[in-house]
Order: C-alpha cells, then structure tokens, then sequence
C-alpha cells in the first residue's frame, strides 16, 4: 500500500532550504518514485 501523507507549504520549503533539504530531498525522491503520495 502507498503511504499518503499530507503536507503543507512548509515541507515543500524545505527542499530550498539548505538547513532542511537534506531530510526533504529524500522525502521528495519517495514521492517522486511513488513510493508515497502526498496530499495537499
């Protein structure tokens, strides 16, 4: 089953924020992959 996980502005932010974007990429990377689904 593919995680769905909601967020909000601040984690999209965070990937252009040096001091959060190495744990966002990741997250983003999973997203990207399909492994999660986000929901806005």
């Amino acid at each position: 089953m593919i995680q769905r996980i909601y967020i909000d502005a601040s984690v999209v932010g965070g990937l252009f924020d040096i001091e959060f974007s190495a744990d966002t990429k990741p997250f983003f990377d999973k997203v990207e992959n399909g492994d999660i689904k986000s929901l806005t």
